[in-house]
């Protein structure tokens, strides 16, 4: 089996070292190439044509920041940055993820063995992820296009089609008529009874047909351990199915859980509250999400991306930089207000608790990562589920994994029904929403582009 090629580019010959040694260390993926510099880089790129490439932040000729935007227009793959703990590196990794970089791992410390063993784990795990998102994009894209072609197909086969025969029936007498007897003909049986099948926003899906797997990386990706959270194979539904976007037609089959208002509620300004989670993929989607929500917005936000200490407080300042809403890193004890938005610290938990004043505000916790994450999207959801008197809209978007997903279908099954997911078609990593939606938890299944507008209408509605 021929192993998933990679450039390392790094300006530091013993980082370039070790950052090899570490992935040769994996029989799956094999170093074909390193880089001393971006403009290096992109001609190494076009050179070996790798299938994924590290690369640094900072570097002399051209950065890894100016290298990566090239990257994505001459020669899209998946790229992930090694970054200092600097201020200026944290910046230029928050932009390197807003251009297209798959994700962002931190460097280690040549003096700290414990310490490179744990970076190398996280560098191995965002290897095996991209190469998987990258087959699964693959398999999607194939897909979709074998449904356009189905389509018109189809579209051509009822365009030559020859007329129907048109049939004639007898005359009903009128006392036919009156006995609710029909002369010459059977009496249509009524057609069961059926709820309407909600549309998924975006593409209209073809359904039963088997549709072939990329072949591209399918072979090398069967290889990857099966307990990576991305899986290539498209799984099969849920018994359960999600519930999908019925446009217009209220939830009428499931009970008002909404209870009067509480004393934190009535203390605060605002009766809806937004609670957003990701990951991989996070800060662009983020990005593309706020810039559509207005500074009026009558709801705060409250947002779990999954990141390192100190690189929040430099996502925070790069998205209040574009947004209309004011974003801020959450602190403890911070009061929550409307046309706010608040990034969990990375390294801690954020909960949404009543403060001593009696409003609504933010607690944050060292307690133990939940499913191996620290922030932790469920550990925020699940603040929300004694707050019955607001109107709590869930949203999960691209990262790999499942967090939040068990604690949406808890508040889903609790009464709360504006519950969003990010469509496949939009996603870096199609993780966290595939999650929910085979939970049956989703109501609004969306590409990135469409969530924000939809959800500022469901706050305005009161939904």
């Amino acid at each position: 089996m021929t192993p998933f090629r990679v450039l390392v580019v790094d300006d530091s010959a013993f980082m370039r070292k070790i950052i090899s040694d570490l992935i040769e260390r994996d029989e799956l993926f094999t170093v074909v190439g390193t880089a001393t510099n971006g403009r290096d880089a992109i001609e190494q790129m076009k050179e070996l044509d790798p299938d994924v490439i590290t690369l640094d932040v900072e570097m002399p000729v051209m950065n890894g920041l100016d290298a990566l935007k090239i990257m994505m227009q001459e020669g899209p793959r998946p790229v992930i940055m090694l970054s200092g703990i600097n201020e200026q590196g944290m910046k230029e990794t928050i932009l390197a993820l807003e251009s297209g970089a798959f994700d962002f791992i931190r460097k280690p410390s040549i003096t700290n063995a414990m310490d490179i063993e744990q970076v190398r784990q996280e560098l191995m795990k965002q290897l095996h992820v991209a190469m998987q998102a990258k087959a699964r994009r693959a398999q999607w894209e194939e897909e979709e296009r074998l449904r356009a072609e189905a389509g018109r197909a189809d579209a051509k086969e009822a365009k030559h089609a020859p007329p129907a025969a048109k049939t004639t029936f007898p005359l009903t007498k009128p006392s036919d008529l009156s006995s609710g007897g029909q002369s010459g003909m059977k009496q249509a049986k009524p057609k069961a009874s059926s709820a309407a099948k909600p549309e998924r926003s975006g593409k209209p899906e073809r359904a039963e047909k088997k549709l072939p797997e990329p072949k591209e990386f399918k072979k090398r990706v069967q290889k990857l351990p099966a307990s990576q959270p991305i899986e290539v194979r498209r799984t099969l539904e849920s018994s359960k199915p999600a519930v999908q976007e019925q446009r217009g037609i209220p939830d009428a089959g499931r009970p008002d859980m909404q209870k009067p208002a509480s004393a934190a509620a009535a203390a605060s300004d605002f009766s809806s509250l937004v609670a957003i989670g990701c990951s991989t993929g996070g800060p662009r989607a983020l990005k593309t999400f706020l810039e559509k929500i207005p500074g009026d917005f009558p709801a705060p936000i409250v947002i779990v991306q999954h990141m390192p200490p100190k690189f929040t407080r430099s996502l925070a300042q790069r998205l209040n930089s574009f947004s209309s809403v004011q974003v801020v890193e959450a602190e403890y004890g911070m009061p929550l207000q409307a046309g706010h938005a608040y990034i969990a610290p990375g390294g801690s938990h954020i909960l949404v608790e009543q403060l001593p004043s009696g409003q609504l505000g933010i607690k944050t916790t060292d307690d133990a990562p939940r499913s191996g994450h620290r922030p932790s999207v469920d550990v925020m959801f699940e603040s929300l589920m004694p707050l019955t008197s607001l109107k709590r809209h869930l949203v999960l978007m691209t990262g790999m994994g499942s967090d939040g997903a068990k604690m949406m279908k808890k508040l889903y099954d609790a009464g709360v029904t504006s519950t969003f997911a990010e469509s496949e078609e939009t996603c870096v990593v199609y993780g966290m929403p595939r999650s929910a939606v085979e939970l049956g938890c989703v109501t609004h299944i969306l590409p990135l582009h469409e969530i924000a507008p939809r959800l500022v209408q469901a706050v305005n509605n009161g939904k």
